[in-house]
């Protein structure tokens, strides 16, 4: 029981402590918070069997193994508190044995925890959530959320007892599945699994079950519901990993897509379409937006300083260079972050940068590009996120980061890209960019929904109509892409398919889902796997909540992504996305 509790329990604690410690450079209590309720349960344990031991009066492997995993955190019983006297006692005694002494002298000499590093710095930063201790028992506002009145027992008894002669004849909706007058027109979205990997059960989990739990509720139901996903192809991960495997992004795109495909349609997730963005109705769609911005005077031109690879004749993407974090010295910071102190970086100002292609140092060199110009929206934005943070769910994290961008002012936000796997720029001048991820991301579930049916706007444009929950998950630069960027075009953009009601990130609640009853979504931690560093560490699964048009409204929402990236299949130009 120990062995299984200290791999289960134990173990992932100690992990996140020493990522807080090595990585973050967390000390004291911040780093034994990870492990306090574990801590706990060892010294309550030993209290209560009143023994030196964990199995008793002798020592045990159980000690041995515990001991080992506590030892890189702790390394000796002066970190615990003091309220932890047992287990300070058992510490110090393992600590004074001959094997351990032994163990630490051979393993750990001299580095100590350093060991584990560089290790760590390659993982996703885990989500800390031991603030709240979990408890098995539902609080009291649960409770109350979940208490039946006398008159809806008697009533779920009495359909009990009529049995499934009495239940409605099950809705079978025409092909394709379009709203229909009368009925409740739910439209479901899940995160959009990027491409250029083969799918793992993680993935499956923190991408698409959640929402197909609830398609599946919504058709028991006799709701008319469609449920849409496809994968994510544009960005410069696809074109690493076709570098990686000598092939075009195209052909890699072909090839996953498939794997993807097969892969879910064994699981039986119940899609109604899976599509993908590499598709002439992506470029349609997004092009769309984008003129309707240039028309409204809503886009700025500015010079931005990127680094350029001379050797392989291209602007650089933040995938494609690293080099010596400005911040922390750390030597293998990436373009956009670095991995040990958190930081967000910009290319330029890596120390000793380095093309990851060909390892040739790049120069700086100017380019022009493109801006949405957030400042002139930033009135109806900040209106806007009052009154979503008043009526809907939002996280803590979500909105103090949100806050602090509308308190610091926003800054126009470029929307194009030097690369060339994307959805490329209709403005002359800039046809050899591509529109960058957080402008292009909500778009790839529109276009899909327009390979589906070209009657698409009845999904999209029909808030009369549809009721949208959102999808299962989304992550990302909270505030430049979905707390603020995605309101930001809808709102800039007088046409756009998307009410700027519809821009909250939300789960897969039901329509009608009251707070507590919606479908949990489980926060990832890297690719559309997905969850991140610092900002892409977040949770961004958020709950259904009432929209401008008053209370009782639908929540329909601009489903985010891990990484959506429209374009047309063959073009030229890309889109690189922010996370790994």
């Amino acid at each position: 029981q120990w062995l299984e509790w200290e791999a289960t329990e134990l173990q992932p604690a100690v992990s996140t402590a020493l990522y807080c410690h090595l990585v973050q450079g967390k000390k004291g209590g911040e780093v034994l918070g990870a492990i306090r309720k574990t801590l706990t349960y060892i010294d309550q344990s030993l209290t209560s069997k009143a023994t030196p031991y964990l199995a008793g009066e002798a020592e045990s492997v159980a000690d041995i193994v515990l001991w080992a995993t506590l030892f890189p955190v702790l390394r000796d019983e002066f970190c615990l508190p003091d309220e932890l006297e047992a287990l300070r006692s058992w510490f110090q005694t393992m600590n004074l044995s001959e094997p351990c002494r032994s163990a630490v002298a051979s393993v750990l000499t001299p580095q100590g925890a350093q060991e584990f590093k560089a290790y760590l710095q390659k993982q996703p930063g885990p989500s800390l959530h031991w603030e709240k201790p979990a408890a098995n028992e539902p609080e009291e506002e649960e409770l109350a959320e979940r208490s039946l009145s006398e008159e809806e027992i008697a009533a779920a008894a009495e359909a009990w007892a009529r049995g499934p002669a009495a239940l409605p004849e099950r809705w079978q909706p025409a092909s394709p599945v379009l709203p229909v007058e009368g009925r409740r027109n739910v439209l479901i979205t899940s995160a959009l699994p990027y491409v250029n990997n083969v799918p793992h059960l993680g993935n499956i989990i923190g991408c698409v079950l959640s929402a197909d739990v609830f398609a599946r509720y919504c058709r028991l139901r006799n709701w008319n519901t469609l449920y849409v996903c496809g994968t994510d192809e544009y960005g410069t991960a696809t074109e690493t990993k076709a570098l990686e495997e000598g092939l075009t992004p195209q052909q890699i795109c072909d090839k996953y897509n498939a794997i993807h495909t097969q892969i879910y349609r064994w699981f039986d997730i119940s899609f109604d379409y899976f599509g993908r963005t590499t598709t002439a109705h992506q470029t349609t769609i997004a092009q769309d937006i984008f003129r309707r911005l240039l028309e409204r005077d809503m886009l700025l031109t500015d010079t931005v300083d990127q680094l350029r690879c001379e050797r392989c004749q291209r602007f650089l993407a933040d995938r494609f260079v690293e080099g010596t974090c400005p911040f922390c010295n750390y030597e293998e910071a990436r373009g956009d972050q670095c991995d040990k102190c958190g930081k967000l970086i910009n290319a330029v100002e890596l120390k000793k940068p380095q093309c990851k292609v060909c390892k040739d140092s790049p120069v700086v060199k100017s380019s022009q590009h493109l801006f949405l110009d957030l400042p002139k929206l930033e009135g109806l934005l900040e209106k806007w996120l009052e009154q979503s943070w008043a009526t809907g769910d939002w996280t803590a994290n979500s909105r103090f980061i949100t806050r602090s961008w509308i308190r610091d002012g926003l800054k126009p936000r470029c929307i194009t890209r030097d690369l060339k796997w994307g959805t490329p720029v209709p403005l002359d001048g800039f046809r050899d960019k591509v529109f960058y991820v957080w402008f292009d991301a909500p778009i790839g579930y529109l276009s899909i929904t327009a390979n589906y049916t070209d009657q698409w706007e009845r999904w999209w444009k029909n808030p009369q109509q549809v009721r949208r929950p959102g999808p299962s998950v989304g992550w990302d630069l909270a505030p430049a892409g979905r707390g603020v960027g995605t309101p930001g075009f809808c709102s800039g953009s007088a046409a756009c398919p998307l009410p700027l009601s519809w821009c909250h990130i939300k789960t897969s609640g039901g329509p009608d889902a009251a707070p507590g009853h919606s479908l949990p979504t489980p926060a990832l931690g890297g690719g559309v796997g997905t969850q991140l560093g610092l900002v892409r560490s977040l949770e961004w699964a958020e709950l259904a909540n009432e929209t401008r048009r008053g209370k009782g409204g639908a929540a329909p929402t601009v489903p985010p992504s891990s990484r959506v990236h429209g374009g047309q299949a063959g073009s030229e130009g890309g889109a690189d996305p922010l996370t790994p």
